[in-house]
């Protein structure tokens, strides 16, 4: 078979642009297509509007040989059999997926179509979007056997989209006859045959050869459940795991010990089950809303969905209020924030807790010293520079002085710190972890107050039995005298 095909991805977005250079790297002949000619700028000359491992690489491998990246939709859509829509769906106020812009792609799409194409959803949409597009096209006097409309939504991670595009878990498609699952079919082939991965170029991942990525072919509304269904459900992981970890720590348990033991179950997994902060990014805050509203629109209370969404939300308080425990009064207090993107491996700060934590710790009356491996440029657009308020470029700059460190994303260099380093540059020696990347017992052999999610606190200090200190509420001491219980209690705060 022919695996060649010829494809036009409409929108460089996250989606877009990592689908679009993936596919060349596949073999295809791509034209990638944005509306907004500085960025088209930006990707022809070899850049990258998002942080994103090996995406860079790709694009400058492929671009003008495989990939072309243009702001002319017409010719793309002529000079292509498949068109895949990755355009943004925000979510609305009601909470329901904004298709404006899908709309807007579908309608100049047929005003350009000169034979059969397959319309593929890339973009998270809700159910029944594929009658909706295919509705638009007919209504625009496209003959309906000059197109076809395939749901094929992305399960992509941002830090690692394009290593999850080329080796996928899955690839679902929604195709609802014969002749456009066959169009997918060839589109995908290499990745289904293991032809990609006995390239020596190929980017290196849990696939091969003899172990080819997997194909389910459904229903076009199948595919679009699959997605929001498969996102609500890693959130409700998350959720779930950070509900337990409030209550671990209200009896002294450990979180981490405890989702061990659940992840070894092969009916759970350990993935997903990570206390902290809650999720964030652009993805899971709006799937999960957009889901329940598709839900309330066929009449079922997803009721649950509801509560993730709550625990996300009350995860974040959970945390301010260690570091306000940690720190006694928070004005006049300088801090350094570790982490300001949703998540380690990508630039992204919408919908981050770690955004929303150094928002608070401002208007309380904090100063910060804000680093991040990627995401400090686009903090800058939402958080400005101030008095209270300035961006470091050395993790150790941040912490000089501080009252206290706070980690508030799991980048992997944040849980390799020389903490010995650490330790010197601080003024106090308290670290408030909201992503438990280190064990309470190294913190406090290494002479450091410690809190994290769903873990017994440490203080380096014994204090004394039979003083009044022993027998106060830990949480209204300063830092600076602040120390562990007296050994006799056995017991943590």
């Amino acid at each position: 078979m022919e695996h060649n095909v010829k494809i036009a991805v409409v929108g460089s977005g996250y989606v877009g642009l990592v689908a679009a250079a993936c596919f060349a790297e596949m073999g295809h002949d791509v034209i990638c297509v944005d509306n907004d000619e500085s960025k088209v700028r930006l990707l022809n000359s070899g850049g990258v509007p998002i942080f994103e491992d090996h995406l860079l690489a790709l694009l400058q491998k492929h671009l003008n040989v495989r990939l072309r990246v243009t702001s002319d939709l017409k010719t793309a859509v002529e000079r292509s059999d498949a068109i895949f829509i990755a355009v943004g769906t925000p979510q609305g106020s009601s909470g329901a997926a904004d298709l404006s812009h899908v709309e807007a792609v579908v309608r100049q799409v047929a005003r350009c179509v000169n034979g059969y194409k397959v319309l593929v959803e890339k973009s998270t949409v809700p159910v029944y979007t594929n009658q909706w597009i295919a509705k638009c096209m007919l209504l625009n006097r496209i003959p309906r056997d000059s197109f076809d409309v395939v749901s094929n939504p992305e399960f992509l991670r941002e830090g690692t989209a394009v290593c999850d595009f080329l080796h996928p878990d899955r690839i679902v498609v929604g195709a609802n006859n014969q002749r456009s699952e066959n169009m997918l079919r060839r589109i995908y082939g290499p990745l289904i045959s293991g032809d990609y991965y006995s390239s020596e170029s190929s980017i290196p991942g849990p696939l091969s050869r003899c172990n080819p990525a997997k194909l389910l072919v459904t229903s076009a509304q199948s595919a679009e459940l699959i997605k929001h269904a498969s996102n609500a459900f890693l959130a409700m992981k998350i959720s779930f795991i950070n509900a337990v970890a409030n209550l671990a720590e209200s009896v002294n348990g450990d979180i981490e010990e405890i989702a061990a033991g659940m992840g070894l179950d092969s009916r759970i997994g350990a993935k997903f089950l990570r206390a902290g902060l809650g999720y964030g990014g652009s993805c899971f805050p709006k799937d999960l809303a957009a889901f329940t509203w598709v839900a309330e629109q066929q009449g079922i209370d997803l009721q649950i969905l509801k509560n993730v969404r709550q625990i996300n939300a009350k995860q974040q308080d959970v945390f301010f209020n260690k570091v306000r425990s940690a720190l006694w009064t928070l004005r006049g207090k300088k801090v350094a924030a570790f982490g300001l993107s949703f998540k380690g491996g990508t630039d992204d700060i919408r919908e981050s807790p770690a955004i929303d934590v150094v928002r608070r710790l401002l208007v309380e009356g904090c100063s910060v010293a804000a680093y991040d491996p990627a995401a400090m440029e686009k903090a800058r657009s939402v958080l400005p520079g101030s008095n209270s308020l300035r961006y470091v470029n050395d993790p150790f700059m941040g912490a000089q002085d501080a009252d206290a460190a706070l980690i508030l994303t799991d980048w992997p260099e944040f849980s390799r710190f020389d903490l010995n380093r650490l330790k010197r540059a601080m003024r106090f020696p308290t670290v408030i972890d909201g992503r438990n990347l280190y064990k309470p017992s190294q913190m406090l052999e290494h002479g450091f107050t410690y809190f994290s999610i769903g873990r017994p606190d440490v203080h380096p200090v014994p204090v004394p039995a039979g003083t009044a200190l022993a027998n106060r509420d830990l949480s209204q001491v300063p830092p600076a005298i602040r120390t562990q219980d007296p050994p006799s209690t056995g017991q943590q705060f």
